[in-house]
């Protein structure tokens, strides 16, 4: 047995051990296996990405092959605790409350299952613990593919409080966290409402359905555009509907000289300076000439993920990639209106559906797309003054959401601090249980 490690030293009545030492460690089923034998058949698995920070997601939809004599080795039983072994959230862990009968586990999930000595819940609680004061990330084998290997997982080390204290200090983290995590979906539900409400004040400004006067007019249009064409036909009697091309015109500037610092486009649709972004990866020196040029006001698309909200009018001057679009207004366009617009909700479902598919190519939403795009042009004046209260609302929106998120934030921070204490015996959770 070992004493110290992440959690320093535990009080003097405690032991501590590997978790080898009490629970075995089990990895799951490749899903590449080999080809399927005549005793084989279909059956759910539960993947890494099931294993969320405080529940699971199962999707019977999704199976792999096993045999008998797998789904009895591979098997899910109550009291088990899952951890993500591999991949993307590795560390993450989760106890099983019941059964998962008929269901198998892939190689990235690690089984955990006690010997009988030590409280499942308690392990729970450690592991949580260890993930967050890093020690796990610490024991990382590679750098490319974030990983926990099954030696690692079993030579963590946990403090081990007698078992009817272990008993205890689950018991009062199971309440105390549930307290904290019904906290933070109040508020996670709060965020989603406010973020609803964002969007609905833009929709409804850009196409001017607070002041539409109910008729509804006939649409010459090139090609389909279902997601917006309604919408269309119910914007203002005053306001113009004319196509993509015709309102903005496509721009081939480039970054000859290299006398334009780089920038980035976010799915936010905020163009920003690379250098602000923290990116590391480099683009190619003979490539930079050939960067476009967007200015203050012009729009910058990003054709391949336009889908996931990168379009947006850039604030600065700037150099963007050569894969991107740029393209300035032919006319009377207010440019905040334009950005609105074109990263509202119904202009984002258009987007879709314009792409062939979700690969990397299929997704590119294609010019000619674009080009006979129709967009609402209400007069000048109405633009500014559709930008102007959109800008002024959303700002307050958005601010009500950070201060929830931070909220959020310093509630999980909270969960993660108490669950450290506990099991590291930095408080008595004895008294408060009682």
């Amino acid at each position: 047995m070992t004493r110290g490690g992440w959690f320093g030293e535990p009080p003097d009545s405690w032991a501590s051990a590997r978790v080898g030492y009490y629970f075995d460690v089990a990895l799951g089923k490749m899903l590449n296996a080999s080809k399927e034998s005549g005793d084989e058949s279909q059956a759910p698995y539960l993947a890494a990405g099931s294993i969320q920070p405080e529940h699971l997601v199962l999707d019977e939809s999704k199976t792999m092959a096993f045999s008998a004599d797998e789904l009895a080795q591979y098997e899910l039983r109550k009291d088990d605790v899952v951890v993500v072994e591999g991949g993307a959230g590795y560390g993450r862990s989760h106890l099983l409350r019941d059964d998962l009968p008929g269901w198998g586990f892939q190689n990235h999930v690690a089984r955990v299952r006690s010997r009988g000595a030590v409280a499942p819940a308690f392990l729970l609680y450690c592991l949580k613990a260890c993930l967050a004061s890093g020690h796990i990330e610490a024991n990382n084998r590679t750098a490319t593919l974030p990983s926990l290997s099954r030696d690692v997982l079993r030579s963590l080390p946990v403090p081990l409080p007698p078992a009817e204290e272990q008993r205890v200090i689950a018991d009062f983290l199971d309440h105390e966290t549930a307290r904290i995590d019904a906290l933070i979906a109040e508020q996670e539900r709060l965020t989603e409402v406010q973020r609803e409400r964002r969007d609905a004040v833009i929709d409804r400004g850009v196409f001017g359905l607070d002041t539409a006067d109910g008729a509804t007019r006939e649409l010459r249009l090139i090609g389909r555009h279902r997601a917006i064409e309604p919408l269309l036909r119910a914007v203002p009697s005053t306001w113009l509907v004319e196509r993509f091309k015709a309102v903005l015109e496509r721009l081939d500037e480039r970054n000859l000289e290299l006398r334009f610092p780089m920038m980035s486009l976010k799915s936010t649709g905020d163009v920003v300076l690379r250098s602000s972004t923290g990116e590391r990866q480099e683009p190619d020196e003979s490539s930079l000439p050939r960067y476009l040029v967007a200015h203050v006001d012009d729009l910058v698309v990003n054709p391949m993920w336009l889908i996931g909200g990168a379009i947006g009018v850039s604030c600065v001057d700037g150099a963007v990639s050569p894969d991107y679009r740029v393209f300035r207004s032919t006319g009377e366009h207010h440019p905040r209106y334009l950005h609105h617009l074109l990263r509202s909700r119904p202009y984002r479902n258009q987007y879709v559906l314009y792409t062939r598919a979700q690969t990397t190519f299929d997704r590119r939403v294609q010019q000619p797309d674009l080009d006979n795009m129709p967009m609402p042009v209400p007069p000048l004046g109405e633009q500014a003054a559709i930008a102007d209260r959109i800008d002024r609302t959303i700002a307050k929106i958005d601010a009500m959401i950070t201060e929830t998120n931070s909220l959020i934030g310093l509630a999980k921070e909270r969960r993660s601090a108490l669950i450290t204490a506990a099991v590291t015996g930095q408080i008595d959770v004895r008294s408060a249980a009682v």
